[in-house]
């Protein structure tokens, strides 16, 4: 029996398999046993409630283990994924961390942090230890400068979950542990005692071939790796029958891409979703499989838009930031998301870009998303990027890089791309550079690279 009521949730489930990696299932009791022996440490090793932890890790059964145990111990939880060591001692320093558990053949090891007496905890790290419930800090992926740290109130993240029933799904968790929509998948499926699979390696042969294995039925999952996946192929040769649903988000969604996977993947039901690092995920209903157009069902969410930006305000949004104003937050709570939306009649909306992304043309503005659906149509064309790139005469210029088939001539794609831009675009809309890439650059959560250059 556990304290935390979602903790406790989870362990109704008993012979239900929770976890399956490296071809090893575990059950829900299993993962209960685990969750107990991660407790035990954290008491061995003197962590006691209010202490912010890091877990350096990825998913695995252990690290899961860990983070239902800081849960139940009322801990300031921060997983860290990267294992590029400037990027995890820039995350270490931003989140003033008390403790480093590291894992190691299936054991935890602590590091300890010496802080200096005059490196005092920030006051929302304070808030969280005086309601004396678990937290979590999440970062920003840092695409546009330093990596914003966030900081929630994991109790009431997971309280979300506490109405869900079981249901006997076995789902690929795709994103990673350290973003806000990983830990999504995984509340809902142990919430709903569902099975998670773990990939070894996000590449489209892998997921395919996990999906085949393991009957795998919903797939979490990015637009760019959806893209990454019909240029493999690896869905010719690989039984996908079981797959009922594909969600997607983190990124708008070409239309182009999402008729091209309607027409591979006939028998499956697409899904856009939507959240933010800052307001948690919302509950959503696509318009349909073929629709880029949704509609927020939340309770715990509110949105509007105002001057074409969307705002959300939810009982699930961070308290604050750590190492950041809140000049993205209104004195009344709303979160000013930065996405460009369409809206129709009957309440759907959109998502068509972000206003950062925006390119200045002498004061006309360009949205990415209108010139990469229309490159993304000409034949031999596997992805493309539109960003600015900055100009001394126009402030910036409209740059397009393409990655191509092998089979395409990258001059012929040239002047496809400038007369199909022509035919269809305003003048400051089409690219005055069009380059031709090997692949085109993605973060580490399958995330386009759009940086201004």
């Amino acid at each position: 029996m556990f304290n935390n009521l979602f903790v406790n949730k989870i362990f109704s489930f008993t012979d239900n398999v929770a976890v399956i990696i490296n071809d090893i299932s575990f059950t829900y009791v299993h993962l209960n046993e685990s969750v107990k022996k991660a407790c035990k440490f954290l008491i061995e090793q003197k962590i006691i409630p209010g202490k912010s932890v890091v877990i350096k890790a990825d998913y695995n059964f252990e690290s899961i283990s860990l983070f239902l145990a800081l849960i139940e111990n009322r801990n300031i939880i921060i997983p860290i994924t990267t294992k590029n060591t400037v990027e995890f001692n820039d995350r270490l320093n931003e989140a003033n961390c008390d403790f480093i558990i590291t894992i190691v053949n299936g054991e935890f090891e602590t590091e300890i942090i010496n802080k200096d007496q005059a490196n005092t905890s920030h006051y929302l790290i304070s808030e969280i230890v005086e309601k004396d419930v678990s937290g979590l800090i999440l970062f920003s992926s840092g695409s546009t400068g330093r990596p914003k740290a966030m900081i929630h109130n994991l109790d009431n993240i997971t309280s979300t979950f506490m109405d869900k029933r079981g249901k006997p799904l076995i789902f690929l968790v795709f994103l990673s542990f350290d973003h806000i929509g990983g830990l999504n998948t995984l509340f809902n499926c142990l919430a709903m005692g569902a099975t998670i699979v773990i990939p070894n390696e996000r590449k489209p042969e892998i997921i395919c071939n996990l999906i085949q294995k393991y009957k795998i039925s919903i797939l979490p999952s990015s637009p760019t790796f959806l893209n990454l996946l019909l240029i493999s192929k690896a869905h010719e040769h690989y039984d996908l029958s079981s797959l009922k649903m594909i969600t997607y988000g983190t990124e708008p969604m070409p239309e182009s891409l999402l008729l091209k996977l309607r027409t591979e993947l006939p028998h499956v039901r697409f899904m856009q979703t939507f959240g933010t690092s800052e307001t948690g995920i919302v509950k959503t209903q696509s318009k349909s499989s073929s629709s880029l157009f949704l509609k927020f069902e939340d309770p715990n969410q509110e949105h509007k838009i105002v001057d074409g930006e969307l705002w959300l305000r939810s009982k699930t949004q961070i308290l604050g930031y750590l190492n950041h104003s809140n000049e993205s937050f209104t004195k009344d709570g709303w979160f000013k998301t930065g996405d460009i939306v369409e809206v129709l009649e009957d309440g759907y909306l959109k998502i068509i870009g972000r206003s950062k992304e925006i390119i200045n043309i002498g004061g006309e503005k360009v949205l990415p998303m209108e010139v990469e659906n229309l490159i993304l149509q000409i034949d031999g064309v596997n992805d493309c990027v539109v960003f600015g790139q900055q100009n001394a005469i126009m402030g910036q210029i409209v740059t397009a890089n393409i990655s191509i088939n092998e089979k395409s001539d990258p001059v012929q794609i040239k002047k496809e791309v400038i007369k199909l831009c022509k035919e269809k675009l305003d003048n400051y809309k089409i690219p005055s550079k069009v380059n031709i890439v090997s692949m085109i650059d993605f973060n580490d959560r399958f995330k386009k690279d759009r940086k201004l250059q």
